[in-house]
């Protein structure tokens, strides 16, 4: 698989901004942020769509994580899969909920289930799905809204995950204890 360098490079005003954000905010800027930095474009669109995933696209933070685990595990992003858990857990998921979606099971929540069903399936047939399944997503009350939701969180990770896997950052130690493969 191919593996970019990123040295020697640049931090554009746009990625430095984003970096003392998030040194602010977190203590750290992950090592995703700092290989996406390397184009202002790259990390500016991934932030922007992050935060309005996560508040806009309707999903409590329980939601948010199994759409974003359920497609980070799709693409195979160790990464964001460990990132993600980590974060998970910091918002109280149950890890019963987090492990079924590592492990590539279903959830047991029939809700929740869906949620990570219809995630996996607009994922893996790049949002050509039947109608079936988006009815039984809207059986358990979800709306159509949420499904545009579930688009929504499916290209914030394509963004990261993608990135990931050409630019393979770290690990950084706060994930490592979640830390995934395939």
């Amino acid at each position: 698989m191919a593996h970019l360098k990123l040295e020697n490079n640049s931090i554009s005003p746009i990625t430095q901004e984003i970096f003392d954000k998030t040194q602010k905010a977190f203590g750290f800027v992950p090592n995703m942020y700092k290989t996406m930095g390397a184009n202002p474009a790259l990390l500016d669109a991934y932030i922007y769509s992050y935060n309005s995933f996560r508040a806009n696209a309707g999903f409590n933070a329980t939601e948010q994580e199994v759409v974003f685990l359920t497609a980070a595990y799709e693409n195979n992003c160790e990464y964001c899969v460990a990132a993600h858990s980590t974060l998970a857990d910091m918002a109280k998921v149950p890890t019963e909920i987090t492990d079924a979606i590592r492990n590539g099971s279903e959830i047991a929540d029939p809700k929740l289930k869906q949620l990570s069903k219809l995630t996996r399936s607009l994922s893996l047939n790049r949002g050509i799905v039947p109608q079936e399944e988006v009815d039984a997503f809207l059986a358990v009350g979800y709306t159509e809204q949420h499904v545009l939701g579930i688009l929504a969180g499916i290209a914030v990770k394509l963004i990261s995950n993608y990135s990931n896997h050409i630019t393979n950052p770290e690990l950084e130690a706060p994930f490592t204890s979640r830390a995934w493969k395939k």
